[in-house]
């Protein structure tokens, strides 16, 4: 049994190392048949990825390359100008390529690139430039601490999908070191300057001649005008005048301009003898109206009529603010009621109420999106800037009457120059935009 088994294991193993020889015998002939060195397996891996660049597809290099500082601004930024390439109009310029290098002891240290530009471009602005640090320092050092190299290369190249398969460029001369600096003026904003200076003389003027009593006219306000019949009304009838101050709080310019009627029309009430109820939505508007109103009374020498309670507060809630008004006005039925402010929604539910009853509505806001509202449902709407013009036509004031006037001749001036160049440009005379272009804004 055992011979047997030895027999069996020296007949496997001699197969074994048959089958051994001949697959070395098998693979040295493929050897010697294909051999494979180093070089094949290079050339092989160039051939797939990298195309050999064909002739005379390299681009003449840009010409005339410039860098400098970036005119009217605060620093930090460097402009390069190049005259386009020569190859560019025949087609062999894809893209040109920025490269920058810092200043080492006044040679050029390494080239990175910066960004490239399409074909057609002939200037970059590098605004990344270090900047000094600190008020004082910029103000007694005028150039930036960082001086830079740059040069510039015009790109041919062959891409498929993002796969670039061969790619020639020229660079042009180094050019350098340049230094950023800033500019205490920005000349191209030089007409901004002079329709400032131009504004400012038309208010001057307008409020030395206001001071000096001659007439300043104002076109009339319906709304403000019917401010004396709306009082006179609620008197007659023996009933209240509501002033609804808007239902935002001290920080919007449209609740001060409101609060500056409300002045206006409670001294008229005093004189008149009228009830007035001022309700809130705002602890700090609650707090100036009262002051506005005693004031108010004091001028009208009725102080004694006055009353805290006429103003008081209800919530900062903006529906729990219209809802609390609108029972207010239904139980009590005002005469009149002055919604002078800036509303939103509740602006529709406190006018079509106030109209339900019956009350004359004087309403006024610079909210686009409610006035159709109060044009629909009230008497009088003073509309955009009337709300503001108000205190000045209501007080005659000359510096306020000046400024008014003012700001009107000098939106007149600017809408004269629209309807100008509108004309101009339209027939070719003159390019008139351009005395209005602000660039870098």
């Amino acid at each position: 049994m055992k011979q047997r088994c030895r027999n069996r294991i020296r007949t496997v193993s001699l197969l074994l190392i048959i089958c051994q020889a001949v697959v070395s015998s098998a693979t040295s002939v493929f050897a010697q048949s294909f051999p494979v060195t180093d070089s094949t397996i290079a050339s092989a891996h160039v051939e797939a990825q990298v195309y050999p660049v064909p002739p005379d597809a390299a681009p003449a290099p840009p010409l005339s390359v410039t860098a400098g500082d970036t005119p009217d601004d605060a620093g930090g930024s460097l402009t390069i100008r190049w005259d386009a390439s020569a190859d560019e109009t025949r087609g062999k310029v894809k893209y040109y390529r920025i490269f920058r290098a810092p200043n080492v002891g006044g040679r050029p240290g390494e080239f990175e690139p910066l960004g490239e530009l399409p074909a057609g471009t002939t200037q970059y602005s590098d605004g990344k430039i270090a900047t000094r640090k600190g008020f004082w320092e910029q103000v007694l050092h005028s150039t930036d601490s960082a001086a830079y190299f740059y040069k510039v290369a015009a790109v041919n190249d062959s891409a498929v999908n993002g796969t670039v398969y061969w790619q020639a460029q020229s660079e042009s001369e180094v050019v350098g070191p340049v230094r950023s600096s800033a500019q205490w003026f920005n000349f191209q904003r030089i007409n901004v300057l002079v329709g400032l200076l131009l504004l400012c003389a038309f208010i001057v003027y307008y409020i030395e001649r206001a001071k000096a009593g001659k007439p300043i006219f104002i076109r009339k306000i319906a709304g403000l005008e019917a401010v004396d019949e709306a009082v006179g009304r609620a008197t007659e009838m023996g009933r209240k005048i509501f002033y609804i101050p808007g239902s935002q709080d001290m920080d919007q310019v449209q609740t001060l301009a409101g609060i500056t009627i409300l002045g206006r029309v409670a001294e008229m009430a005093a004189v008149y003898d009228a009830r007035l109820e001022v309700p809130v939505s705002r602890s700090l508007v609650m707090v100036t109206c009262r002051e506005v109103v005693k004031e108010a009374y004091a001028r009208a020498g009725r102080p004694d009529s006055f009353n805290e309670k006429q103003v008081h507060y209800i919530t900062d809630d903006q529906f729990g603010y219209a809802a609390a008004i609108d029972g207010m006005v239904v139980r009590e039925r005002p005469a009149t009621i002055f919604m002078m402010g800036l509303f939103y929604a509740e602006a529709l539910i406190l006018a079509e109420t106030g109209n339900f009853v019956g009350a004359i509505q004087i309403a006024g806001t610079a909210e686009p999106s409610q006035l159709p509202f109060f044009v629909a449902a009230c008497d009088y709407t003073l509309i955009g800037e009337e709300l503001f013009a108000a205190s000045a036509y209501l007080s005659r004031e000359p510096r306020q009457l000046g400024s008014l006037k003012g700001q009107d001749i000098g939106k007149g001036v600017v809408l004269a120059a629209i309807i100008i160049g509108i004309l101009l440009e339209t027939l070719g005379v003159y390019h008139f935009a351009q005395l209005f272009k602000v660039i870098g804004y």
